[in-house]
């Protein structure tokens, strides 16, 4: 099962970090994405991250901005989001598959199992 946590109401140009984090799996195993979703709109990769030697991949919309990274200890993945704009606002969903192939790491369809979501609204 994967919880979702750290939505929030932010300003523009604030910052957030979200959590992903697992119980009865263990997220190292795991390649992991974010995908962000507004009310009926299709859901869009925001990053990814491998499991072994922790490789990125982002969307071009979040590139510089957002950072995904993993903390196995704690069974948890994070992202953080800087420079938040209104264009971000959306819920956002963490994802998790054990195989894939990395150009596809984006790709909402490879993932098996999702969180419930966190909301992010990013407005003055």
């Amino acid at each position: 099962q994967l919880v979702e946590s750290g939505g929030a109401l932010v300003q523009p140009g604030g910052s957030l970090t979200l959590s992903c984090a697992a119980s009865g799996d263990t997220l190292a195993d795991y390649y992991i994405a974010w995908f962000r979703q507004a009310p009926k709109k299709e859901r869009e990769g925001v990053a990814c991250i491998s499991t072994t030697y922790g490789v990125t991949s982002y969307a071009d919309a979040v590139k510089g901005r957002f950072t995904i990274s993993r903390d196995n200890a704690k069974n948890t993945v994070y992202l953080q989001l800087n420079s938040l704009k209104p264009e971000d606002t959306f819920a956002y969903y963490c994802a998790a598959v054990r195989l894939l192939q990395w150009h596809e790491c984006l790709s909402e369809w490879v993932y098996d199992r999702w969180g419930q979501g966190t909301q992010v609204t990013v407005s003055s």
